[in-house]
């Protein structure tokens, strides 16, 4: 046995362990606390104040970065394992709510940036990159695939095909109803609303209200000579 196959098995023994002994343990009786200070031996990085409750799943500890503040409730599963440059990051004050799903898969980096909420049931999901941004409202049931599968031959079956992985941007401030499926390859602009039901298979841009199926831009938020009021504010200031 390498040693790098003794740390893997070492890692994975400590991650089940500690997610066997304590992932189970309700509120009542400490379970969020013990979970922050013991879960700091298996995870890439944990921050404080971060809030875990019981019955949620990890693999791939060793991947996951966990930021001040965080909160993650019942039936969440995230899985970074698969391949050593794997990622999660959940950024300052992200809110992952029950039965969320958030897999990597093979080679790849999810990031959910400061102060974003993740609704019931929302499916994050890789191989392709995926980088949500800062105060996005993800509603319940959404699905964020960052892949698709080949499908030319008629001759094969469709799993022996192989995928592609072009990757997903959500810019900052943007909400995406409920039910709403982003598909691979796509960048939704900051500040964008997305209805819900919407399929999003092309990129939307900044500060637009998109529905429907194909989801297509029905209006914009803003005229286009946008003023951001928290910099006029930062400029009022140095006067």
């Amino acid at each position: 046995m390498s040693q790098q196959q003794f740390f893997d098995k070492w890692q994975r023994f400590k991650e089940v362990l500690l997610i066997s002994l304590l992932g189970a343990i309700p509120t009542i009786v400490f379970g969020p606390k013990l979970r922050n200070l013991l879960y700091r031996f298996i995870f890439a990085e944990i921050g404080v104040s971060v809030y875990i409750q019981n019955g949620v799943e990890f693999l791939g500890t060793d991947c996951i970065e966990i930021g001040n503040g965080v909160h993650i409730f019942k039936g969440v599963r995230i899985n970074a394992r698969g391949h050593e440059n794997n990622r999660v990051c959940l950024e300052k004050g992200v809110a992952i709510e029950r039965n969320v799903d958030i897999g990597c898969l093979d080679n790849t980096s999810i990031e959910i940036a400061q102060d974003t909420f993740i609704g019931p049931g929302v499916s994050i999901t890789g191989p392709g990159n995926i980088k949500i941004g800062k105060r996005c409202l993800i509603a319940s049931h959404s699905g964020i695939f960052a892949n698709n599968h080949n499908f030319a031959d008629p001759l094969k079956y469709i799993a022996d095909q192989g995928i592609t992985r072009q990757g997903i941007v959500i810019g900052d401030d943007c909400w995406l109803g409920h039910g709403v499926t982003v598909l691979d390859g796509v960048t939704i602009g900051e500040g964008s609303v997305i209805g819900a039901g919407a399929v999003v298979t092309k990129d939307i841009p900044p500060f637009s209200i998109a529905v429907g199926v194909p989801a297509k831009v029905v209006r914009k938020r803003v005229s286009k000579q946008l003023i951001n009021p928290r910099e006029s504010e930062m400029k009022l200031t140095k006067f």
